[in-house]
């Protein structure tokens, strides 16, 4: 039998399953918590750190928290907000993120954040990296210039023998998540798809598909991100 436990979540008293993920629990209780690199149904990583949150009064990850009993969240203060802002800006300046042509706009998730925090021009310069596009796989194409190094494909993408299809790359500012050649070797068009759908940027495309929902109809073009949670 679950046991639940009491917690406050920004000063309201709330109910939730020992032991939730506290992103999960503060959806439950309809309260958004931002995040990049958290994914349903995979370990949680807490790189990215935009899901940041004050857990009696000491800043954590919501990703790779769990509620407890008594436990006193706050989401929302104009430090944190600002916190998150900057790591949208942050990710923005550091890769080459051009929405206009890219096949995720509208279902982006890093798109769809800095339309949130009314993102204009990054505080941070640009940094205008030099990085490839890998097209060499029959099914997957890989775009360097947009991957956010999330792990969301390390971690949730693996084929039939449980195998990672994404790997790393180089090391340090060079660090890139490549296609496995022995791994994505004979992997189905539906994991691929399932790998496109995982990553929260334009950075893994299955080859021939494209835009395959029209523009006006993406998911974030409906409805901004987090009003599925906070209605």
């Amino acid at each position: 039998m679950a046991t639940f436990v009491k917690f406050t979540l920004n000063g309201v008293e709330c109910l939730a399953e020992d032991g939730t993920q506290l992103v999960e629990a503060a959806a439950e209780n309809g309260v958004f918590i931002p995040t990049l690199c958290n994914y349903p149904g995979i370990p949680p990583k807490g790189s990215c750190r935009i899901c940041t949150v004050l857990v009696n009064g000491i800043p954590v990850t919501a990703c790779t928290t769990r509620v407890v009993e008594d436990m006193k969240v706050q989401t929302s203060t104009p430090e944190l907000e600002s916190f998150r802002k900057s790591v949208v800006e942050i990710l923005f300046a550091e890769g080459n993120h051009l929405c206009p042509s890219c096949e995720k706009s509208g279902s982006c998730e890093l798109q769809a954040l800095a339309y949130r925090y009314r993102m204009t021009v990054p505080h941070f310069p640009y940094l205008f990296p030099k990085r490839d596009v890998e097209a060499w796989h029959p099914k997957i194409l890989k775009d360097h210039n947009r991957c956010i190094l999330c792990k969301r494909c390390i971690r949730g993408i693996h084929n039939k023998d449980g195998k990672a299809l994404f790997a790393f790359g180089k090391r340090g500012d060079r660090l890139v998540i490549n296609i496995d050649p022995e791994t994505s070797r004979d992997v189905s068009d539906e994991l691929v798809q399932k790998a496109m759908a995982m990553c929260p940027v334009g950075a893994i495309l299955k080859k021939e598909k494209g835009f395959d929902v029209p523009i006006g109809s993406r998911k974030y073009d409906v409805a901004p991100i987090g009003s599925e949670v906070e209605g």
